[in-house]
């Protein structure tokens, strides 16, 4: 099963080579979060079919931002090696390798850097073979969000 990211990462519309996702990243602690309503920063991820891909979003002051996500999908080899005794098995037995994702929860990190020198970088989880996400990131400029696709 391949693992489908947010864009999270974060994150998130139509890309030229495969899809994109969107992301949301909602201000919890600092300076955002203090304003009445705190805004939210909309992100768009790239290539959200594969591990990693382009993010892009706009801070709320509307400062242009570009980084990449990548998720982790763990996958399990396995090989199999007998002796058979039949004609069917061919001379010597059956030998086989094969790789395949494992199912269940999958990590991955965001990095994005500003036109103003902003560093925004977060970490998130997601399900296998799913768009959807949760995770926290935090920026340079003091804020922490909490981040969903």
């Amino acid at each position: 099963m391949p693992a489908r990211i947010f864009g999270l990462v974060v994150l998130i519309g139509l890309a030229a080579c495969g899809s994109s996702s969107d992301m949301q990243l909602y201000p919890t602690a600092g300076p955002l979060a203090a304003q009445t309503p705190p805004p939210v920063i909309h992100a768009t991820a790239d290539t959200t079919e594969g591990t990693s891909g382009a993010l892009r979003f706009k801070l709320a002051d509307r400062t242009k931002c570009s980084g990449t996500w990548s998720a982790l999908a763990p996958k399990v080899v396995s090989r199999t090696r007998g002796l058979s005794l039949t004609l069917r098995g061919g001379p010597g037995g059956k030998f086989d390798n094969s790789v395949e994702t494992v199912g269940g929860i999958n990590s991955g990190e965001i990095y994005a850097v500003c036109k103003d020198g902003t560093v925004v970088k977060g970490k998130f989880v997601m399900g296998s073979s799913t768009t959807s996400g949760t995770g926290e990131a935090t920026d340079t400029r003091g804020n922490t969000y909490k981040l969903l696709f």
